[in-house]
């Protein structure tokens, strides 16, 4: 797959191919067979549905009425994926912590804290009917499959996506704001989920200045993972709070919860300082910026197609 526009396709046509791509990925990742990995499935599968939904922020203008059903259908969805997904996520999360906190995460009881998560997660997925919900959920998507066919996108180049980006890069620069203003975890979760749209219109737009558009992409990689880590640890923080004799004594879960204060101190610290430089720009002119490049990049002769991909060979061997 290339989640990338590429410069011998109209919008149009790179739209359907990209959306179809993602979906068609989702539908093969819930119709895994059950003895596959069906949490790498899972997760897999909400990728693809948040690179779709992304997608269509780009059109909301020129879609209409068809981005807020296609939204609407995608967002219940993500919301499904994520219910089955955030159980692994606080086993992921709560081993980060053993990691990077060794010497307080000694001894039995810490290992009996992840016992309890696996089997809650085993319990909850055999409560949901797993294979159930995929085939279902793998249902809705192969309808929305048909439906990218009729999206009915009439303006050509960059002004069919050009509103859609400075108002997601905009939305973006308001929840950084807001997170910076009331730091709860609510607004830091807003705050990646607006990121994140604008880390997948970058990797779409990507090919236009791909050495330079490389660094900032992996720049919104870094603050995202450290956003979502940040709702990871609120995640394991709420569980471990709602019922605290579950899975330990007092002093071992104190532990635990003073190891993600202070790792969610240090996260949000660092996803701050990115935040600061990559708000920086207004949406305005980082869109102007962005449109230029389009245009260079369209007008540009076909000779340069070729020295591009070699030099796009060279820095990611290179950043290896």
């Amino acid at each position: 797959m290339s989640y990338h526009f590429k410069r011998d396709e109209s919008v149009p046509e790179a739209v359907r191919r990209i959306a179809l791509e993602e979906l068609e990925s989702v539908a093969d990742q819930l119709g895994r067979p059950r003895n596959r990995n069906h949490d790498e499935a899972i997760h897999e599968a909400r990728k693809s549905v948040k690179k779709v939904r992304a997608l269509l922020r780009l059109l909301r203008t020129e879609l209409g009425d068809q981005y807020r059903a296609e939204s609407r259908g995608l967002r219940k969805v993500g919301r499904k994926l994520s219910e089955l997904r955030d159980a692994g996520a606080v086993i992921e999360i709560f081993d980060t912590l053993k990691k990077k906190y060794p010497d307080e995460f000694r001894g039995r009881k810490f290992h009996s804290i992840r016992r309890v998560l696996v089997a809650r997660k085993r319990h909850a997925e055999e409560e949901a009917n797993l294979p159930r919900v995929q085939r279902r959920l793998a249902e809705s998507i192969k309808a929305a499959t048909k439906r990218v066919k009729t999206w009915r996108i009439r303006t050509a180049g960059f002004a069919a996506i050009e509103r859609g980006f400075q108002k997601t890069f905009r939305a973006g620069r308001t929840a950084f704001a807001l997170a910076q203003k009331r730091p709860r975890p609510e607004n830091y979760h807003e705050w990646r989920k607006r990121l994140k749209d604008h880390w997948y219109h970058i990797r779409l737009l990507e090919n236009v200045w791909t050495d330079v558009l490389l660094g900032y992409e992996n720049s919104l990689k870094v603050l995202e993972t450290w956003l979502g880590d940040d709702h990871n640890l609120v995640l394991l923080h709420d569980r471990l709070v709602a019922d605290p004799e579950s899975y330990g004594d007092e002093k071992t879960i104190d532990l635990v919860l003073r190891s993600i204060d202070k790792y969610q101190k240090e996260l949000r610290d660092n996803a701050e300082s990115f935040g600061n430089r990559i708000h920086q720009e207004g949406p305005r002119r980082f869109t102007r910026r962005m449109r230029k490049l389009w245009q260079e990049w369209r007008a540009e002769p076909k000779s340069v197609e070729h020295f591009e991909k070699e030099h796009l060979k060279r820095l990611k061997e290179y950043a290896a």
